[in-house]
């Protein structure tokens, strides 16, 4: 039959309604449909482990493990491969029917975590399964949200599990939340209140990351990390996972391949534990959007070890290697699951008969500004805040993407009075850090964080100012929140600062479209949520 497709999960998501025909992202109508029956599946899965810790048994972390890896394959750019979904979709309902013989109270059941048919009827269901299942569109709206802060969860909770740390109560929430959202007797307030529990844990698994990626590599420090290049062939790494950059460091040291990160990959340079290596050359290239032009030029393969992948110019196909959650139909895919030492030796050796990378900048910039080295600096912040020197905070954190009006960031930051500082995270700032905003008193405008798995710096920032300052209130800061949002991890990170009583959020450069009428005033009315105008105004409304 054919593939219908309704996605609407990304902020680039067509006409800001939807996605029918084909993805903006490049995802064709036969991999969503894929992808909503996995989401499917793993609901069903989830109702089944939830029953079963009701009734005192226990889940084991392979369960969990599965569940987070399924949603991370269906985030926005992450994976392309219909084949690659299937296989989860297999796994996933071999899984289920034998946690389900382990069910005493079955009829507390959804019907999704009966379902088990052949792939030939894979389609099918997926028909009905999707995003528009949901009649009322203040329910969906509000299932949706839900999925997709879960989605950017499973995220933080991968790479955490990467590094051999889990959260039982995280894991447990995530399932009894996408249980949930199969329960047609919840009202919409109920949902609300789920949705602001999802942040409560968004907050938890942020933190459980944060002590992974700390507890292994040490905490960030301000460095300056090179933007040119070196004459050697090279290996250019994206996406988020520091697991699969310390196992390709590792492998290619001696054999006169360099490494270099790209985009989200940036934040790595800062950790202490990876300056020990001296093939890792600096970065590569700008934001996810612009690897067309800057994966040609690199010469070399690229690994990418999870979202954000653009479908690959021909040029290049061959030399783009994917790992984890993520897959692109063509291009070689490096397994290996949690704990095993994966197997770089292919890729390295490709990139040995490659040319070295084309230079494309030259100069560096400097970051590592996560919670500890901030606090270590919180006497000089507090006094120049003291004197007036800084006026403002502005957290302009979130996500990149090729839409023009993008373009208002790198207004916005060059606008802004020279007593503020930008608080970062995540490829937003790609629009600002190479702009030269200067410093006061000798600390930078720009103050970057991470990726955008490390907003959660950016929060624990926040909350060490309002205790610095006496202040009852998070909201009595002198902190503008001016969030650049694209996909489902800027989702979570939104429920998270909602959870932690934040208010007045301006999201750019548009409204989700998942949000319904009705719950984007519930949004406005009790948290202030805002859209942004132009530079001018909201330079009039925040100054």
């Amino acid at each position: 039959m054919e593939n219908k497709m309704f996605c609407y999960q990304c902020q680039e998501t067509a006409g800001c309604k939807g996605c029918t025909i084909s993805g903006v992202c490049g995802k064709k109508p036969e991999v969503a449909a894929m992808q909503d029956l996995l989401v499917y599946v793993t609901k069903g899965l989830s109702a089944i482990t939830t029953q079963l810790r009701k009734e005192g048994k226990e889940v084991d972390a392979k369960m969990n493990h599965l569940v987070s890896l399924n949603l991370f394959t269906t985030i926005t750019n992450a994976n392309f491969d219909r084949q690659m979904v299937i296989d989860r979709v297999k796994e996933t309902l071999k899984v289920k029917m034998s946690l389900l013989d382990q069910v005493e109270h079955k009829e507390n059941l959804p019907k999704a975590a009966f379902w088990d048919e052949e792939e030939n009827l894979f389609d099918e269901k997926a028909a009905l399964v999707g995003v528009l299942s949901t009649q009322n569109e203040d329910i969906r709206s509000l299932r949706e949200m839900i999925t997709y802060g879960l989605k950017g969860l499973s995220a933080y909770s991968k790479h955490a599990n990467a590094l051999l740390q889990d959260d039982e109560e995280v894991d447990a929430f995530m399932q009894k939340a996408l249980a949930a959202t199969l329960d047609d007797s919840l009202s919409v307030d109920d949902l609300v209140a789920l949705t602001l529990e999802t942040g409560k844990y968004g907050v938890q698994g942020m933190a459980l990351l944060d002590k992974a990626n700390t507890q292994a590599y040490g905490n960030p420090e301000i460095t300056t990390v090179d933007i040119g290049v070196r004459k050697n062939p090279g290996i250019l790494i994206s996406g988020h996972d520091l697991k699969d950059l310390e196992m390709l460091l590792d492998q290619t040291e001696g054999s006169g391949v360099d490494v270099y990160t790209h985009s989200e990959m940036l934040p790595a340079h800062y950790y202490p534990f990876f300056k020990k290596y001296k093939h890792f050359a600096g970065n590569y290239g700008n934001a996810w959007w612009k690897q067309k032009d800057e994966f040609e030029s690199f010469n070399g393969p690229i690994l990418m070890t999870t979202n954000c992948i653009v479908p690959p110019k021909d040029s290049y196909k061959d030399r783009l290697w994917t790992t984890g959650a993520t897959g692109f139909p063509g291009c070689k895919h490096i397994s290996g699951t949690y704990g095993e030492k994966k197997d770089f030796s292919e890729i390295i050796e490709q990139a040995k008969t490659c040319k070295a990378p084309t230079e494309i900048e030259t100069g560096s910039i400097v970051g590592g500004f996560a919670h500890e080295q901030v606090f270590a600096l919180a006497d000089s912040v507090v006094e120049a805040v003291k004197s007036g020197s800084i006026k403002k905070f502005v957290v302009m954190a979130g996500c990149d993407g090729r839409a023009k009006s993008r373009n208002y960031y790198t207004e916005f930051a060059k606008a802004l009075p020279k007593d503020t500082v930008i608080l970062t995270a995540g490829c937003a700032k790609y629009k600002y850090n190479k702009l030269d905003l200067g410093d006061i008193n000798g600390i930078p405008r720009v103050l970057d964080a991470g990726q955008c798995n490390d907003s959660y710096s950016l929060a624990l920032i926040a909350l060490k100012l309002k205790e610095v300052f006496g202040l009852d209130n998070i909201n009595d800061l002198p902190i503008v929140y001016n969030i650049a949002w694209y996909e489902q991890k800027a989702v979570i990170v939104l429920l998270a600062l909602l959870y932690l009583g934040v208010k007045n959020i301006h999201l750019g450069p548009t409204l989700p479209a998942f949000l319904s009428p009705n719950v984007a005033k519930v949004l406005i009315e009790n948290f202030g949520i805002a859209g942004i105008q132009n530079v001018e105004k909201d330079m009039e409304l925040f100054f």
